[in-house]
């Protein structure tokens, strides 16, 4: 059975690419000519290049495929051009279903975001899989262009395309090469680089139980129903606090108003759009954070069978995995690999 996975160079799908070949299937990649495929090293994968919105390379791909992971998503917080983002995950997203459903696939596993359900709720419920937010709810490009994509997937599903969604919530662990808005928060922690912290939360995730969230689905999801793939709610300062732990490192103790944060991320923007590089501090992100991204994920456990793992174990792996790759300076790393060893 040939399996083909979308996003197999990024985080989450290079880890559903391996944990699928560990099952004994063939996995197939999509994989861009400009992409950075370091993350497929070693992998026995059938590599073929196309782009989501290349119709005659997504036709290429589905030949003889049963079953479709689409991981792939343009993951900016910031883009001089955002339209680049909704034709790669709202346009992209639709021509990838009609490709499929013309192919017969017999599944299709579609990588939402959180994003789309972790939004402000009123009466003090966490949000879930039921929540049903709008638009206007979303706060950037990124976000706006996944809830589109979101609801291409709910449309293909009642038209009988037989697609399962998941929505991820923040995952954590290794083989984070970009890396995530997540693993930059891990990466600065661990350079000195956060003085200070927001007041914020995300719900935080082991990659590798991310991924077989993914799996699971695929086997045992039920088409057009959304599964929020998640682990545990963590306020950012408890984040910190943990890598502190693991690291030696101490946390910051000075909470930054969102205002000031604000203000950097205005700054840093125009600052950007100057130079041509890439912000760091996005506007988005700081929006973003007025909100604590908590939900409640038990949907996944009880209809899939799905287990998260112990947050900390994904902290720590991850903290090795940027040394080891060389992202922390020379000065940080030994602190911390003398903290591990005296442990």
């Amino acid at each position: 059975m040939t399996t083909l996975v979308t996003g197999a160079t990024g985080f989450v799908g290079s880890h559903v690419a391996r944990q699928l070949l560990a099952a004994g299937h063939r996995v197939r990649v999509l994989v861009r000519r400009s992409s950075n495929q370091r993350a497929l090293d070693g992998l026995a994968v059938e590599r073929t290049e196309g782009d989501l919105c290349d119709l005659t390379s997504l036709d290429r791909a589905m030949r003889g495929v049963r079953r479709v992971f689409h991981v792939a998503a343009d993951y900016r917080l910031w883009a001089r051009n955002p339209q680049e983002i909704y034709e790669t995950n709202v346009e992209g997203t639709r021509r990838l279903f009609e490709v499929a459903a013309q192919a017969g696939v017999e599944r299709i596993v579609y990588t939402s975001t959180v994003a789309t359900i972790a939004v402000p709720s009123h009466g003090g419920a966490l949000p879930s899989e039921q929540t049903r937010a709008t638009l206007d709810q979303m706060i950037g490009h990124y976000k706006r262009s996944k809830f589109l994509a979101e609801l291409e997937a709910m449309k293909a599903a009642a038209a009988g395309v037989p697609v399962v969604i998941v929505n991820p919530t923040a995952p954590v662990g290794p083989g984070d090469w970009k890396p995530t808005p997540t693993g930059r928060i891990l990466v600065d922690f661990l350079n000195g680089k956060m003085p200070a912290y927001v007041d914020t939360g995300l719900n935080v995730v082991g990659v590798e139980e991310c991924a077989a969230g993914h799996l699971l689905a695929a086997e045992r999801g039920r088409i057009g129903e959304r599964y929020i793939l998640g682990g545990r709610n963590m306020t950012l300062k408890q984040i910190l606090d943990a890598l502190a732990v693991i690291t030696g490192r101490p946390a910051p103790r000075v909470r930054l108003p969102h205002a000031v944060a604000l203000a950097a991320g205005y700054a840093d923007e125009l600052f950007a759009r100057i130079t041509g590089r890439e912000p760091q501090i996005p506007v988005e992100g700081v929006k973003m954070s007025r909100h604590r991204m908590f939900v409640a994920s038990d949907k996944a456990e009880r209809e899939l069978g799905y287990k998260p793992g112990a947050v900390e174990a994904s902290l720590e792996t991850a903290v090795r995995w940027y040394e080891e790759q060389g992202y922390i300076r020379a000065g940080a790393r030994r602190k911390s690999v003398a903290h591990a060893q005296a442990a």
